[in-house]
């Protein structure tokens, strides 16, 4: 296996697509069929099933893809390596964040990373906290900042702070008094969040552990997988939500939206920074860690 082939094929399993990882590849459709099926020859198993929807890997293609993006990262971490050693600082760390983390702490870290490493190119991608492992994981971003730790044995996974939780209901709401109230005030509530991921690293499970704790059990949960969509049907009065402070803090600072406070629901989400294992990182990729981790820690200290 050579990585041109490698790299073809992982660029199909991601693409979904023959002429959608050509374009990507800037090469024929002929030429990346040609290297799918040499490929498949050498390994004596076909990759991927070709069906009129797309292409569908198959287990063997499942079981293969995995080892090639780690080939991948690792090809791309040995070049690293090399332009480190023989221009210093220089080159492009990609940093993947969920939106809601960048906040005024975060972005001046990074700022003052941009200066004191001008010629470091940084690159920064938003995502859910799930897609933000698997970018790490496949080495198309260095460094990652999530929700929840990330069970997968290829990432180090670190906290770095916890992030509070807020009940949040639509301005004039009748719970939104200020003054304190216990769970069975909820009764009768819809509640508004992420759907289902059956994962301990999911703001749909820790909404529902949070719930039970409080003896809150018959409860409607309205599955909305955006968080903008959550916070507008929340101000329209449609339901309540159980979000990240960070994610609310404009919306409570315009008073759009109110907290309710009942402190058998209170808690917080722990904050991770993840790296790939067994990654190459060097100098400026370490003291971007170090500076993000640094400023997300003033952060929480600062609640």
């Amino acid at each position: 296996m050579d990585l041109d082939q490698i790299r073809t094929f992982v660029t199909i399993a991601r693409d979904r697509s023959f002429s959608a990882a050509a374009a990507s590849l800037g090469r024929s459709q002929p030429a990346i069929s040609r290297r799918i099926e040499l490929l498949e020859s050498e390994l004596g198993a076909k990759l991927f099933e070709r069906l009129r929807a797309g292409p569908r890997l198959t287990d063997a293609g499942s079981a293969l893809l995995p080892h090639a993006e780690a080939m991948l990262a690792n090809a791309r971490d040995g070049a690293a390596s090399v332009r480190d050693l023989q221009a210093g600082d220089t080159g492009t760390i990609s940093f993947a964040l969920v939106g809601t983390l960048a906040n005024a702490k975060l972005t001046g870290a990074l700022r003052a990373f941009t200066r004191r490493f001008p010629k470091v190119r940084l690159v920064l991608q938003t995502a859910t906290s799930r897609e933000v492992g698997e970018l790490v994981r496949r080495g198309d971003a260095t460094l990652g900042l999530r929700y929840f730790a990330d069970d997968n044995p290829d990432l180090v996974s670190q906290i770095i702070a916890k992030e509070a939780v807020v009940l949040v209901a639509c301005a004039g709401h009748r719970l939104a008094n200020g003054r304190k109230h216990e769970p069975r005030a909820l009764d009768g509530e819809r509640w508004v969040a992420f759907p289902s991921r059956r994962s301990r690293e999911s703001m749909a499970d820790f909404l529902e552990r949070r719930l039970i704790a409080a003896g809150i059990e018959n409860h409607e949960i309205v599955p909305i997988d955006s968080l903008s969509a959550q916070k507008r049907l929340v101000e329209a009065g449609f339901g309540i939500a159980l979000l990240a402070e960070s994610a609310v803090e404009e919306e409570l600072r315009l008073a759009t939206l109110s907290v309710v406070n009942v402190p058998a629901l209170r808690g917080a989400i722990p904050v991770n920074i993840v790296h790939r294992r067994n990654g190459y990182l060097g100098a400026a990729a370490r003291a971007l860690l170090a500076a993000i981790a640094g400023g997300v820690r003033g952060r929480a200290a600062g609640r």
